[in-house]
């Protein structure tokens, strides 16, 4: 795949350096890194340069205009990839205590569990459907590591079910703690509740129809509400669903995803009036994301201003390929190759 993405740019000729002042040198500079962009999505280089070794000029205003068609490449690429929410990763004190509780109080199904002895941690993955095709939660147990911070930019995950108080029930039955009884929302026919778990994540349980969703919301708290809905639109092709602002709990939410929230797992992005930062503790992890192209997805992440933490690449020992970034608020996400997560599913570890 590498070598179908980096063709060789030898047969484009930049201008010459010595005959360019400083600030046209740094341009040119640029103007290099934007063409190994457009190789990435298909563009060939000759429609922005001439050969002309003598016109430093041409070169730099051709800049301009070839980052911009790689960015709107991108951006189109990004908006027809095949992606959707794969699992949120998160810590856990007591594997077999936070499972027992998912299964006995929420209902999910252990789908699948692998201990990496080597890396000294256990995951265990739990939901309400094969993960090929459900949202699902990744927990991680760290050999010797009984407690995490979640910090206060973690919100909680939401579940929806017909009958809250029934999972109410349950959860207090096992000694769970509640933290909101079943109560409807100011201003709609919404009936919410929440409950901890036995680390202190937070579940909102949402009143519904029954839908191919149970779990289906992250929750997490930004800085700049417009600033990340720019992002998650751009950086990760997703839709904006819907906005609320709230006056009365001083705050605005966004409700972004693949797919509408009665059918697909969604991310809600809360601001709070006036708050810019948060404490994100050493607790929630990250969410994961499938692409059809881990490489495009890391060059359209750069190119609409996003950080890379970990370049495109395959994983040693599962060979499945991943790139990860973290959103303007050090949010981290990774996306899995399609093809290669869908065959990891069958190793057995």
């Amino acid at each position: 795949m590498a070598s179908s993405i980096r063709p060789s740019l030898s047969s484009f000729m930049l201008p010459s350096l010595s005959s360019c002042n400083p600030s046209q040198k740094l341009s040119l500079f640029h103007l290099g890194s934007g063409i190994r962009r457009l190789h990435n999505f298909g563009f060939k280089a000759s429609k922005f340069l001439r050969h002309d070794d003598d016109n430093c000029m041409t070169a730099k205003a051709s800049m301009n205009t070839s980052s911009a068609a790689a960015q709107e490449n991108a951006l189109d690429w990004v908006k027809h990839d095949k992606r959707r929410m794969l699992h949120a990763v998160y810590r856990v004190g007591d594997l077999d205590k936070t499972i027992k509780f998912y299964k006995e109080c929420l209902g999910m199904k252990l789908l699948r569990k692998r201990d990496m002895q080597e890396q000294t941690h256990t995951n265990a993955f739990l939901g309400y459907g094969p993960e090929d095709a459900h949202f699902a939660v990744e927990l991680t147990y760290n050999y010797g590591i009984d407690k995490y911070d979640i910090g206060d930019g973690f919100g909680h995950f939401g579940l929806a079910f017909d009958d809250i108080s029934r999972i109410v029930e349950l959860v207090r039955a096992k000694g769970g703690k509640i933290t909101r009884e079943p109560t409807p929302v100011k201003g709609s026919n919404s009936v919410i509740a929440y409950i901890e778990d036995p680390d202190g994540y937070q579940f909102e349980l949402l009143e519904r129809a029954p839908s191919p969703e149970p779990l289906y919301k992250v929750m997490l708290r930004v800085g700049d509400l417009d600033r990340s809905i720019k992002f998650y639109e751009k950086a990760f092709g997703m839709e904006l669903l819907r906005t609320q602002d709230d006056p009365e709990s001083q705050n605005t939410i966004a409700i972004v995803g693949y797919g509408p929230e009665e059918k697909s797992a969604v991310l809600e992005l809360t601001y709070n009036y006036g708050i810019t930062e948060y404490d994100k503790g050493d607790a929630y992890a990250q969410i994961a994301i499938v692409t059809d192209d881990v490489y495009k997805t890391a060059e359209a992440i750069k190119l609409a201003g996003g950080k890379i933490i970990r370049e495109p690449g395959p994983i040693p020992d599962t060979k499945i390929k991943i790139t990860s970034c973290v959103d303007p608020d050090g949010w981290k996400t990774v996306f899995v190759d399609n093809i290669d997560f869908r065959r990891g599913l069958e190793i057995k570890i």
